[in-house]
């Protein structure tokens, strides 16, 4: 069975008819040609296809396209406005913080929402005081990026890049 469902994707309205089984993800690469969140396990569990999803992070390959209806998507390629890079971009290359590649763009998209979830207040698994403020330690970086697999292991670079853009840094 199919529907037609709207997205908004990186500030561009587009609209397709998908098999109500078709995932985001599937729906960004292979019908919008948006290239930037890879598919990596295909189960959720690399955050190689993480996006901004009405402001949140989220793994694309688990979220049924039809289920995010008129959603506003941004990708790692939509961060960067008017030609330049994304404070979180310039700081994945000033700290050397991605080696292949690969799951570059979802780290970028996660460490964006991770830093809005900081700056939000939203404690993590390892935040001391659950009612104070959050303060982005590398402990709490890393708890929150945890979802972000990085094969190349440039781990120390992207706490490093997240940190680097910790409360309004850049």
């Amino acid at each position: 069975m199919d529907g037609e469902i709207e997205l908004r994707v990186d500030g561009r309205v587009r609209r397709l008819r998908v098999d109500t089984r078709t995932t985001v993800l599937d729906a960004l690469r292979d019908r919008l040609g948006v290239t930037a969140p890879k598919k990596g396990c295909d189960h959720g569990q690399c955050g190689s296809c993480t996006v901004l999803l009405d402001g949140r992070r989220v793994v694309t390959c688990l979220a049924l396209a039809v289920s995010h209806d008129g959603a506003d998507i941004t990708t790692a390629e939509g961060l960067a406005v008017g030609g330049r890079l994304h404070p979180v971009q310039e700081a994945f290359i000033e700290r050397d913080a991605f080696q292949c590649g690969f799951c570059t763009p979802g780290q970028v998209c996660s460490a964006v929402g991770v830093l809005a979830e900081v700056e939000a207040g939203h404690p993590s698994a390892v935040t001391p005081d659950l009612t104070g403020p959050v303060e982005p330690s590398d402990e709490e970086i890393r708890e929150r990026m945890s979802g972000n697999l990085c094969r190349c292991g440039a781990y120390a670079g992207i706490t490093d890049a997240v940190r680097d853009c910790a409360g309004g840094a850049r």
